[in-house]
């Protein structure tokens, strides 16, 4: 097609991000409208709607330059800590669960906002210290302390996962932007020592995850039944998968929240390892962009920025296939842009948004260079 038929604003779009994104947000629909038994309603759908409206916000926060993310980040972090806070007063309860804040036309998860607040809160942290202070203390604890307070105000909830990305990406952070490799060896070791401190101020539906994680057999009609369930569809659905609209694990509802958090299950049994490689493939592919625009940025907070976001992005489908699979305990990570639900899709949604306006950048510099 010659270029001069699609309008410049559209070619410009990053479309090394924009198509592998669709296509899972597309694909993770089809995959719902079977796990209803072939109907729209009520999850492919809504769904949809969600991500097309998602989508234009992430290309509206493209425009923002990157300065303005520079100048917001901590505004950013203490506002949803406050959130995390009314979480903890007023919050909506939820399966036992008080996460959400209730706004009415929509329920609210200020914890799942925090998993990109605290990327970009850190970067900026960083961004600010000079290179010779990098790995002075007080580039350790304050990141730290940074980390640890939104993280305390999540576990109160419960929500281990949600707690873990948090942690995970403010370190990560914290370990691209210079700090030497043997503190986080040593803060390993130290977590490893505190395990039995934090094994008894589990709760008992958290210590019963991790041990039916360890020997998921042992309770299968019980406590292991949704991995049993997962490993039965998984392992059904072979190299080329079962069928669309043939999976008999969700359609006879013997797999527990087949539309959320163990939806990579239903998709692996009617479209087998065919279809679990495309869509790996596709978020490799969006991590690859994440870092390239990493690699481009003339400055440290973009580059710790992007980077982290792109880190993100891929603990959020790792862990959850791992969880499926049966390789990591069930912590209620969802697997990005698959999973029912809308939180979660708007916090990716901004993090795209985030690594194209990164991405603008980048090419506005690279015209002056």
């Amino acid at each position: 097609m010659r270029p001069g038929i699609i309008p410049a604003p559209i070619l410009n779009l990053p479309w090394p991000l924009l198509l592998p994104v669709i296509f899972v947000a597309m694909f993770g629909c089809v995959v719902l409208y079977s796990a209803s038994g072939g109907h729209l309603q009520p999850w492919a759908f809504s769904q949809a709607m969600r991500f097309f409206i998602f989508l234009g916000m992430a290309l509206m926060l493209a425009n923002i330059r990157r300065e303005s993310w520079k100048s917001m980040a901590f505004p950013i972090y203490g506002v949803i800590c406050v959130l995390l806070l009314i979480v903890e007063a007023f919050g909506a309860v939820k399966g036992g669960s008080q996460r959400w804040i209730d706004l009415g036309i929509i329920r609210l998860q200020p914890s799942e906002l925090m998993k990109i607040a605290i990327i970009l809160a850190i970067a900026r942290l960083y961004d600010l210290l000079p290179a010779g202070e990098i790995r002075g203390w007080h580039a350790i604890w304050i990141p730290l302390a940074m980390i640890g307070f939104p993280a305390g105000l999540v576990l109160l909830q419960p929500d281990l996962g949600t707690a873990t990305m948090i942690i995970a990406g403010g370190l990560t952070v914290m370990f691209l932007a210079g700090l030497p490799l043997r503190l986080f060896i040593g803060g390993g070791l130290a977590a490893l020592a505190a395990l039995p401190v934090l094994w008894f101020t589990m709760h008992d539906y958290q210590r019963n995850r991790v041990l039916i994680f360890l020997d998921p057999e042992s309770d299968p009609l019980g406590t292991g039944y949704h991995i049993s369930q997962s490993k039965i569809a998984i392992g059904s659905g072979g190299f080329f998968g079962k069928g669309f609209l043939h999976g008999s694990q969700s359609h006879l509802e013997y797999l527990p929240e087949g539309h959320t958090d163990f939806v990579f299950a239903t998709m692996f049994e009617e479209w087998g390892l065919i279809g679990a490689t495309a869509l790996i493939t596709a978020y490799f592919l969006i991590v690859r962009y994440a870092m390239n625009v990493a690699n481009q940025a003339p400055d440290k907070f973009g580059r710790l920025l992007a980077s982290g976001l792109g880190c993100t992005i891929f603990y959020y489908f790792s862990v959850n296939m791992m969880m499926v699979m049966g390789l990591a305990p069930v912590v209620g990570i969802p697997l990005p842009m698959f999973s029912f639900g809308g939180s979660a899709l708007m916090t990716l949604m901004i993090c795209f948004g985030m690594l194209m306006s990164i991405d603008r950048a980048n090419k506005r510099a690279g015209q002056f260079l």
